[in-house]
């Protein structure tokens, strides 16, 4: 992902036919996870995780393979085919987190899903550095040997498959399948509902502060280098409590913790609109990253504590689906916003929308378990 973050936008920028169309390669890249991310999920519920993991890097490699020849060949619509098999792939590599859960008793479940996550951690350092030693390796073609890279970084990413075994669902013979008003019932349990609206505005309002901050910082005259730096170190936030977060959770419960990634999201946007120095940048993308540490993780526990063995692929796809979906908007509206009313106003944005979120939570997770457990008619 940090490779893509630098890829995306200098490739459309050397290969787009207008200036206005730079964007174009990750803005695709972020709707084909939205499309990718329920039919991968329904491939895992079918065949494994591990042939829906060997699919998603299968997409990575045919991206990077894509990508270095678009540059070769320069041309802008292979770029863009590149990137939507990146953002199929970034969708698939998501439910890792859940491949995690399965494998565990249920109170460690919160653990393994906060360890995978500090992947994240490792790929912020590793992922620029990759960038840097491969980007000229077909000089005088610049950017392709990083997009060739990529290739190589999946391959050995896959190695590790061939000894996990992750237990696939049995489902009872006499379990009727799930169709769209079941999938319904199912959403409108207490803990699912909770976890689903928790994951969607913890991932859409981390990325309406992120995706525009460098456009922000260089418009307020900072360089290049400050504006990576600031995101860079947000990424780290983003990452590093993963550490430690599931043991939180073990001991706290999942409800405090989305709350308390709830509450710093909002001092986050705070933060951003009380000024725009650099200090004002770093704190607020610093909080910004460990609030949706705490409410994604604190959300993805909590949804794979609530589904049973069969309901997995269908509400774990629809989950991660309308998690893309807020992101999506998110991403696209954020630019706008920024260019048409200021950093202030969209630090504001997502207040309103946090404000509900966490008036939700705080009132459903002070109800019985078993009322939760119940359906919300």
């Amino acid at each position: 992902m940090p490779m893509l973050i630098i890829l995306g936008g200098l490739a459309g920028l050397l290969l787009a036919p207008s200036t206005a169309l730079a964007t174009l390669p990750p803005s695709v890249q972020t709707f084909a996870g939205l499309v990718a991310t329920g039919p991968l999920s329904l491939l895992m519920g079918r065949y494994g995780r591990r042939v829906g993991f060997v699919v998603g890097g299968a997409l990575a490699i045919a991206g990077g393979f894509a990508g270095a020849l678009a540059l070769v060949w320069s041309s802008f619509a292979l770029l863009l085919t590149a990137h939507l098999a990146f953002g199929a792939a970034l969708a698939c590599y998501l439910y890792f987190r859940f491949a995690a859960a399965e494998v565990v008793t249920e109170s460690w479940r919160p653990v393994a899903i906060s360890l995978v996550l500090t992947s994240g951690l490792i790929a912020a350092f590793v992922g620029p550095q990759v960038f840097i030693w491969t980007k000229d390796l077909f000089a005088p073609t610049p950017l392709a040997g990083a997009y060739a890279a990529i290739c190589g970084i999946t391959l050995i990413g896959l190695l590790p498959l061939a000894f996990v075994r992750v237990p696939r669902a049995t489902v009872p013979a006499s379990r009727p399948r799930l169709d769209g008003q079941a999938l319904l019932a199912i959403l409108r349990r207490g803990p699912v509902l909770m976890a689903v609206i928790a994951g969607a505005v913890s991932q859409g309002i981390m990325v309406l502060l992120m995706a525009p901050t460098p456009l922000a910082m260089t418009g307020a005259g900072y360089s290049e280098a400050v504006a990576g730096d600031v995101v860079r170190w947000h990424v780290i936030a983003m990452f590093a409590p993963s550490f430690f977060t599931g043991v939180v959770i073990k001991r706290v419960g999942t409800v405090p913790v989305v709350v308390t990634g709830l509450l710093l999201l909002s001092a986050s946007s705070l933060l951003a609109a009380s000024g725009m120095s650099a200090h004002h940048f770093y704190g607020a993308l610093i909080v910004l990253g460990i609030g949706w540490n705490f409410g994604f993780i604190g959300a993805t526990a909590m949804l794979a504590s609530a589904v049973s063995a069969d309901e997995r692929a269908i509400v774990q796809g629809t989950n991660d689906t309308l998690i893309a979906l807020a992101a999506t908007i998110c991403v696209f509206a954020s630019g706008a916003i920024v260019v048409e009313f200021g950093w202030t106003i969209l630090a504001l944005a997502g207040l309103p929308v946090l404000a509900v979120a966490l008036l939700w939570v705080l009132l459903l997770g002070r109800q019985p378990s078993d009322l939760r457990r119940k359906t919300f008619r």
